[in-house]
This record gives C-alpha cells, sequence and structure tokens, in this order.
C-alpha cells in the first residue's frame, strides 16, 4: 500500500508517543511499550477488515489509545457513568494530540480534525470509518484483555459487557470475534451473552 511522507511521519511520531508509556508487556521474550504495542494490534486488525483503508482511517486506528496511561480510570468516580466520563476525556485528549502531530506534519485542519472525530468515535453505526475503529478497538480488547478481564468482574456484569461490545461491532467484526480461539469458560460465557 502507498503512503504519502506526511503520513510516514506522522505515524512515526505517534509511536514514539506511544512508547514513552512506562508500562511494558513482553513479546517473544522482549519489553515493549504497553501503548505502542497496543497500538499495533490496533493496525493489525484493521488490516483484517479493512485490504484498503484511507490514511486518515490509519491514522485514526493507530492513536485510538494515545498516552491513555496519562489519565489514570481511578481519577474519575466508580461507575459506569465515571468510566463513560473517563472514555469521554480520552477520546477527546487523543484526537486533540493526534491533530496537532498530523498538522506538524503537514495535513491540512480538515483531515486533522476527521481523524479527531474519528478518535472521539463520532457518528458510530453511521459513518463507517468510525465504526472500523470501534471495531478494531473491540477485537483488540475481545482478543487480548477479555479472559483476564472476565476473571475480576462478577459474571453478570461480564455478560452484560460482552452484550454491549457485541452491540458496538458491524457484522464483519462478529465473524471476525467468533473466531478468536477462547478457553472454555470465556467461550461458554460469550455464548450465554449472546443467547440472551
Amino acid at each position: 500500500m502507498t503512503t504519502s511522507p506526511r503520513f510516514e511521519q506522522a505515524l512515526k511520531k505517534l509511536d514514539e508517543l506511544h512508547a514513552e508509556d512506562p508500562r511494558s508487556v513482553e513479546v517473544d521474550g522482549e519489553a515493549l511499550p504497553k501503548e505502542l504495542w497496543h497500538a499495533q494490534q490496533m493496525t493489525r486488525w484493521l488490516g483484517q477488515l479493512d485490504d484498503a483503508p484511507s490514511e486518515l482511517l490509519q491514522l485514526a486506528v493507530r492513536a485510538q489509545h494515545l498516552q491513555r496511561w496519562q489519565v489514570s480510570r481511578d481519577e474519575y468516580p466508580e461507575g459506569r457513568r465515571g468510566y463513560l466520563h473517563w472514555r469521554r476525556d480520552q477520546g477527546r485528549r487523543a484526537g486533540e494530540t493526534t491533530a496537532g502531530v498530523m498538522r506538524e506534519c503537514g495535513y491540512c485542519e480538515e483531515d486533522a480534525e476527521r481523524v479527531a472525530q474519528m478518535i472521539r468515535k463520532e457518528g458510530l453505526a453511521r459513518d463507517p470509518e468510525v465504526q472500523t475503529v470501534e471495531d478494531c478497538a473491540c477485537l483488540v480488547f475481545l482478543e487480548n484483555y477479555f479472559a483476564d478481564f472476565s476473571r475480576q468482574v462478577e459474571r453478570d456484569h461480564m455478560i452484560r459487557i460482552i452484550q454491549k461490545t457485541w452491540g458496538k461491532m458491524s457484522d464483519a467484526a462478529r465473524n471476525q470475534a467468533l473466531q478468536l480461539p477462547m478457553d472454555d469458560s470465556s467461550r461458554a460465557m460469550v455464548e450465554e451473552a449472546l443467547a440472551a
């Protein structure tokens, strides 16, 4: 896929910001900044869902979690309302930072704002590119975080989380999700959630 020099520059700058994450994950015996790894997983899923994504969609997908570690979930009230407020603020911050990087790299204001809008997930279910950002985020969650998360959350609450996640996904993403390898407990929980 051919990309522009400004895209390569913006991607490099975004990955440099991702690499500042003090948390790490082990990948093939090597420590990798957690957010950089997460961004790479988002891009990998984008390749599964769209064989010709626009540069703007690629940047939005790559930056969806940008610098998320800087504002802890603990800084917001417990419960769904606090979580939604935290997530909205994170989307706003990531969108603003990404738009700034894009302007520095030569993108026009309209393109920078378009990517910020996708990161904020405005137009979900109506805008195909925003939907793709959400699909990638859901698939990264289901593939990499779901099993551990489900052991920390009460079962009925987890069933509701699965149902809400499923409701935000496109049919293409749901098909991909059903093909993910899962342990027996996780598979049973997903089947129960989808049968309800």
